[in-house]
C-alpha cells in the first residue's frame, strides 16, 4: 500500500512538472503577444515583440552579443539577426571592441530608449492592474519568483554537469 502511494505521488509530481513546463512556454508566448498588441495599438510596426523585449532588457547597459545570452537579456535563437535588424532600423548603436575586434558592443539609441519606455510603461500598467484586481499579491509574486529561480538553478546545474 505504501509503495502505491509513493508511485501516485511521483506520478503527480511528474504531471505537475510537465504542466509547469507547458505553462512557462505559454506564458512566454503570451508575453510576446501582449507586447506585439501594444505596439500595434500604438501604430509602432517597425519592430517585433522579441526585439522590443530585447531592447527593454538591455536598458542602459552596453553589452556584447555574447553577453546578451549569458546574462539572460535574450532568449531567442538568432541574436545576430535581431541585432542586425535593430541596428539597421536605428534602435541600437554598435561598435567593435578596441581590444577584441571580433566582439561588437551594442547600446540603445534614443529611438531604442523610446521602445524601452513603451515596454516599461506596459509592464507598470500590468503590475498595477494585477495588484488592484487581486490577481496576485506581493507574497504570491515572491513565491512564484522563488520557485522559478530554484528551477532555473536546477536546469543550469544540469547543463553544467553535461560537459
Amino acid at each position: 500500500m505504501h509503495l502505491a502511494v509513493q508511485d501516485t505521488a511521483k506520478r503527480g509530481f511528474h504531471l505537475g512538472y510537465l504542466d509547469s513546463l507547458a505553462l512557462v512556454e505559454r506564458l512566454h508566448r503570451l508575453l510576446l503577444d501582449v507586447i506585439k498588441d501594444e505596439f500595434e495599438r500604438l501604430g509602432q510596426l517597425e519592430i517585433n515583440a522579441v526585439q522590443a523585449l530585447l531592447l527593454f532588457n538591455i536598458g542602459e547597459n552596453e553589452v556584447t552579443a555574447g553577453e546578451l545570452k549569458s546574462r539572460g537579456y535574450y532568449q531567442g535563437s538568432n541574436v545576430s539577426y535581431n541585432l542586425k535588424k535593430l541596428v539597421e532600423a536605428g534602435f541600437m548603436h554598435h561598435q567593435r571592441c578596441e581590444i577584441d575586434r571580433r566582439s561588437v558592443r551594442v547600446r540603445l539609441t534614443p529611438k531604442g530608449r523610446e521602445v524601452r519606455a513603451i515596454v516599461a510603461a506596459l509592464f507598470a500598467r500590468h503590475a498595477e492592474g494585477m495588484e488592484a484586481k487581486g490577481v496576485i499579491s506581493l507574497d504570491g509574486i515572491d513565491l512564484v519568483n522563488t520557485a522559478l529561480r530554484r528551477l532555473e538553478r536546477y536546469w543550469t546545474d544540469q547543463i553544467r554537469y553535461i560537459y
